[in-house]
């Protein structure tokens, strides 16, 4: 499991005073409000910033950070990537995971044979869809709805599907 979890990648700066724009890769765009710090991934030592105010514009988060107080010094850190550490992510409900510990799990059939492995998550507006690497070297996407997906085991680091007539239809 990853120690570090991705909440979003800073798009540009806003404003000349050192706010950013983020474009939020986590769920609840909320969860910003209740963040005190966040890791800045830069080489070759990843940065812990403290978040000074959060606001919202449209689907950006707007940081302004205290060790940053102009465009000039903030500039230079477009396209990076922000992480919190587990422990301050969010609870999850029964059946939640997070996409980083899905990532690379196995993917077995309901009949115990090996499927391939999950590549990505696709986030869509009704469910999310599982892209899983078949054997054969093809991609499949899969809904993440439970008559599909039967289980996902985290300590055997393997899901279950059931493979739904025309899934595998090209």
């Amino acid at each position: 499991m990853e120690n570090m979890l991705r909440v979003g990648v800073i798009s540009s700066t806003h404003g000349v005073r050192g706010e950013v724009k983020v474009y939020p890769t986590t769920d609840d765009v909320n969860r910003f409000k209740k963040l005190k710090t966040v890791v800045l991934d830069i080489s070759p030592e990843p940065a812990t910033l403290h978040i000074e105010s959060v606001k919202f514009f449209k689907n950006m988060v707007i940081l302004k950070f205290k060790e940053f107080n102009n465009i000039n010094e903030i500039e230079k850190y477009k396209g990076k990537d922000l992480w919190i550490r587990r422990d301050q992510a969010v609870k999850l409900g029964p059946n939640e995971n997070f996409i980083a510990d899905l990532i690379g799990l196995s993917v077995v059939t309901e009949d115990g044979e090996v499927f391939g492995s999950l590549k990505d998550v696709l986030k869509t507006g009704a469910n999310d869809v599982y892209i899983i690497q078949g054997k054969d070297g093809k991609e499949y996407l899969f809904p993440a709805i439970k008559e599909c997906i039967l289980d996902v085991n985290l300590p055997e680091q393997k899901i279950t599907v059931h493979i739904m007539d025309g899934l595998l239809d090209l």
